[in-house]
């Protein structure tokens, strides 16, 4: 205590009063009580009086202490006292409540911690296909904190995507969902509940819409011609060299032009720069796009650790990419905003964008979806749109030069049912099933999402003797079931359409044995427009162009590794040489 009254805390002769400390020995832990409610006196300090203080000094022991001793004012007390007992009832009802003994499927004994994840390789799809064939196809593991579920067999994906697709039909709170999913405002990650459901139903009656989809064809005929006069105009000096194009970065041009068009208007990335008055360019778009499949595919450690997240350098890479393309739909939404203001009474909607800003002006929504939600289902569909389709179209390509005879047979259906004056169109793909029976094999071979999105159970469950606690991560192996030899015999890993030709599978979600865009209610919405693009691009390449390996390479040495990620894309982009097959006059263009 200063002599002007005011309190204080720090005692000037700290080392003698120690020594002092040190001899009572037998009086050691309360001292170091009293030591420790120094800290605790600095804290709360404001609650005493210059009164309380001088009375507690002057009834203060000897020898000198570091710290006067408190008493707490009432209200203090009956604090402690309250949450001293919660903690108490807390404790004694966790000791006492009966836990119910969960039987879980079979699986690998967990290290603390870390669960399983040391088990998961470059590939997580391929650990998990292996570590199912010594535990059964309905498997347990542990990720980090998260009890976990997989399914590798169709009874599997049956019981998880239609028998108990209402208990399994919630999404795990991860950083993607957050970050770059607008705090869960997309359809992807939107948590299972009514923003959920009419998400779901305006996808489906408004967005993605059989009428919106062909009010937009041609925008993707003119994409698709597009694509194939950049490809002539370099595929004749290509084929005299011997050089070989990327296939990859055309694909990625034409899917990414057709979706800017069809939901945001224009383009806003082309080739050589970015569209005009764009917030990006093609390359950092195309980085942009790797990013997210790669990061919303990796098991990120402060998903699976959440005590862990701060020390996750993909958290923050995640962040930053959420930024990157926020500040461009932001440019997107004004634009979009700054032309509804200028045409007033007169605005018609022109792209799937004014579409979603006229939805969230709707005050009958049951929940409004508000400008983050613009932006999570634009999001979506760029997305969605892209990668996939590009990456599924890239596979098949890698496997016809890797079978010539497949592409030969595909060439003649072509020219028999097509010929060689005019370009295949999206009405000619039902009169093509060879074509069909193509990329049903490449689906099956390499799907998209090897592992389908995780669920999450929101009750507990029982499949077969098993059950399924409240809380798992429910993931199917879309890849292990597409080569089980089970389902497709002994020459499960060879591509062969064949197996498809006559057949009545199909990849729309109910045949569970081919499961490329998922199954039940969370089933990929935009099965519609993604099986489109992939067929009419594949069509028109094999029928435009006849294609070959670069000079000196066999079909026995083209890589067919995979590379990680939410999708599952070539670690090596394909390179091949394409030579036109059909009059000048159809590369054109319109």
């Amino acid at each position: 205590m200063r002599s002007d009254g005011s309190r204080s805390f720090m005692v000037p002769a700290l080392s003698k009063s120690y020594t002092s400390a040190r001899y009572i020995s037998s009086r050691r832990s309360r001292r170091f009580l009293s030591v420790q409610s120094c800290d605790i006196a600095a804290y709360v300090g404001n609650h005493f009086t210059s009164s309380s203080v001088q009375q507690m000094n002057k009834k203060a022991p000897s020898p000198p202490i570091l710290c006067p001793p408190m008493e707490l004012p009432p209200a203090a007390s009956f604090v402690a006292v309250a949450l001293a007992t919660v903690l108490l009832l807390i404790t004694i009802l966790r000791r006492w409540k009966p836990k119910r003994r969960y039987n879980l499927p079979p699986g690998p004994r967990p290290w603390p911690v870390i669960g399983n994840l040391n088990l998961m390789g470059a590939l997580p799809h391929r650990s998990v296909h292996a570590l199912s064939k010594r535990y059964g196809p309905l498997m347990s593991l542990r990720f980090g904190s998260f009890p976990v579920v997989v399914g590798s067999s169709v009874d599997a994906a049956r019981s998880i995507l239609k028998t108990h697709d209402l208990a399994f039909i919630d999404r795990p709170r991860m950083a993607s969902g957050r970050y770059t999913g607008y705090s869960y405002s997309d359809v992807l990650w939107a948590p299972y509940g009514a923003y959920w459901r009419q998400a779901r139903r305006l996808w489906k009656t408004e967005i993605l819409s059989a009428r919106q989809l062909r009010s937009h064809e041609h925008v993707r005929d003119e994409e698709v011609r597009a694509m194939l006069r950049d490809l002539y105009e370099n595929g004749p000096a290509a084929a005299t060299a011997g050089r070989a194009v990327v296939l990859l970065d055309h694909l990625l041009m034409v899917n990414l032009n057709s979706i800017s068009r069809m939901v945001l208007g224009k383009k806003y990335v082309v080739h050589g720069g970015a569209g005009a008055g764009s917030a990006t360019t093609p390359e950092e778009f195309k980085w942009m796009i790797d990013e997210f499949f790669f990061l919303s595919g990796a098991l990120n450690v402060g998903d699976m650790i959440p005590w862990l997240s701060w020390l996750d350098p993909q958290i923050k890479r995640i962040k930053r990419l959420g930024e990157m393309f926020d500040r461009f739909l932001e440019q997107v939404l004004d634009e979009h905003d700054e032309r509804r203001r200028w045409e007033g009474e007169e605005f018609a909607a022109m792209d799937m964008v004014d579409l979603l800003l006229g939805l969230a002006e709707d005050p009958n929504l049951e929940i409004p979806i508000g400008r983050d939600g613009v932006k999570g289902f634009t999001l979506d569909l760029i997305l969605g749109g892209t990668d996939t389709s590009s990456v599924t179209i890239e596979w098949a390509m890698s496997e016809l030069l890797r079978n010539p005879d497949t592409l030969t047979k595909a060439t003649e259906e072509l020219d028999r049912v097509i010929g060689r004056e005019r370009l295949v169109t999206e009405g000619d793909i039902p009169n093509l099933p060879y074509m069909e029976a193509i990329v049903k094999e490449t689906m099956r071979l390499h799907p998209v999402t090897p592992l389908l999105a995780p669920r999450m159970s929101r009750e507990d469950a029982s499949m077969g003797s098993y059950d399924i606690p409240t809380g798992t991560l429910v993931f199917v192996n879309v890849w292990a079931i597409g080569r089980d030899p089970a389902v497709w015999g002994h020459d499960a890993d060879e591509f062969r359409p064949e197996r498809f030709v006559g057949s009545s599978l199909d990849v729309k979600g109910q045949d569970f044995e081919l499961l490329p865009f998922g199954s039940g209610r969370r089933m990929c919405p935009g099965i519609g427009l993604g099986l489109k693009m992939v067929q009419v691009v594949l069509a028109n390449l094999v029928h435009g162009f006849a294609w070959r390996l670069p000079d000196g390479m066999a079909k026995e040495e083209l890589s067919m590794e995979e590379k990680f990620g939410l999708s599952m894309p070539r670690m090596v982009p394909l390179e091949a040489v394409p030579e036109p097959r059909l009059p000048g006059h159809l590369y054109a263009g319109p």
